[in-house]
């Protein structure tokens, strides 16, 4: 039997695990660096078909890495789990984790006769903080020929979705307190410094490249109205196309922050969020690869210049593609909502989203074997 054909009949076998897995991860969500209970029934799972598997790992309490296979290149399968906040896994996390670990399940009996190793490592924190970025520091690519994931998407099935490099940082301001009626001469208005910042950004719009985006959120504006506010605290995301467009934007942002400052007499402290993500690198041999044994599956997959739709957001298998051979093929599931709505998250666990996991994981697993096969290792 042919391999691909054996690789089909392993993930059979799991196909309804791997169902009831995204099920219960969509009923109990974790946030980042707090997914606990999904690393450790990932893994355990891996575990129990064969895998060599350590958890926690790399420093990470709720990493895992998990391998089969003793010789030649190393092919990660990066495994997201992370949900976000009050809506759960509207970024379809739980379809991403168990076609990853499908993937690795429908190698395993094949490995050797490949002549390859196969991780699905087990990654936390994308949708805040950056577990990839940690991963990456600490080692857990160091050895890996290439790297691949799928993500489910509510807009067509593209092979080499655009992703921007991205930084969030934390700002604050400090001011001082004083009775809004009484004596407001006596204050320093915190608030009013945010609401000039968030202008300043505004004026800045003008000159920016319309692939640029900068939003915020404001997580503290003050605790009664008639107390001039000492402190806001706010969350802001600015993306560009580019690392390197992304440094010249945040200093552009960054002097937004600083003018308001200046303004209103308040102190300024702004603090990076989480890791930088970098734009996404897609390698075109793998893509290749992956688009033929979509197609097979009978999912066609586009290019993102032809999509009608070329809105998108920000990763960080970025990172990772920075370092190693990678892609990051986005997979369609018949959602109303987009990505991070809560319509989305429950449609992970519908018929489409069952489907994306199966395409996802015979996708992943049926390129990797054409990889050994062909032995495209020096090429890629």
């Amino acid at each position: 039997m042919a391999h691909k054909d054996r690789a089909r009949e392993a993930f059979e076998a799991i196909e309804n695990d791997l169902r009831d897995i995204s099920r219960w991860m969509y009923e109990n969500p974790e946030i980042a660096y707090e997914e606990h209970e999904s690393s450790a029934r990932l893994s355990s799972f891996l575990a129990d078909h064969g895998f060599d598997v350590t958890h926690p790992a790399h420093g990470l309490d709720t990493a895992f890495e998990a391998t089969v296979g003793s010789t030649g290149p190393r092919v990660v399968i990066c495994c997201e789990y992370d949900a976000l906040p009050e809506v759960g896994h509207a970024c379809g996390h739980n379809i991403i984790a168990t076609a990853a670990v499908g993937a690795g399940v429908a190698l395993a009996g094949l490995v050797d006769e490949l002549g390859i190793r196969v991780t699905v490592l087990g990654t936390p924190a994308e949708e805040a903080g950056g577990g990839k970025v940690d991963l990456i520091d600490a080692g857990a690519f160091e050895d890996v020929a290439a790297a691949m994931m799928v993500h489910p998407t509510w807009k067509e099935d593209v092979i080499d979705p655009q992703f921007l490099a991205i930084q969030s940082y934390v700002v604050e301001y400090h001011g001082q307190e004083a009775h809004a009626a009484g004596a407001p001469q006596q204050g320093i208005n915190a608030l009013d410094a945010f609401v000039q910042a968030y202008n300043n950004v505004a004026t800045l719009r003008q000159q920016m490249l319309p692939t640029d985006r900068v939003h915020c959120v404001i997580t503290h504006g003050g605790g009664a109205a008639n107390v001039i506010p000492g402190y806001t605290r706010s969350e802001w995301m600015i993306r560009a196309t580019t690392k390197e467009r992304l440094d010249v934007l945040v200093e552009k942002v960054r002097a937004c922050f600083e003018a308001a400052a200046t303004a209103t007499g308040c102190r300024l402290e702004i603090n990076p969020d989480s890791h930088p993500y970098t734009d996404l690198r897609t390698n075109e041999i793998m893509a290749s690869l992956y688009m033929e044994n979509s197609a097979a599956l009978g999912r066609p997959l586009k290019r993102f210049a032809d999509l009608a739709d070329k809105s998108t957001g920000s990763t960080d298998m970025g990172n990772v593609s920075q370092v190693v051979p990678a892609i990051h093929p986005g997979i369609h599931i018949d959602s109303e909502h987009s990505n991070h709505h809560p319509g989305f998250a429950a449609t992970t666990i519908t018929a489409s989203g069952e489907r994306a996991i199966r395409d996802g994981a015979l996708g992943m697993a049926w390129t990797i074997i054409d990889m050994a096969t062909q032995d495209v290792w020096g090429r890629l």
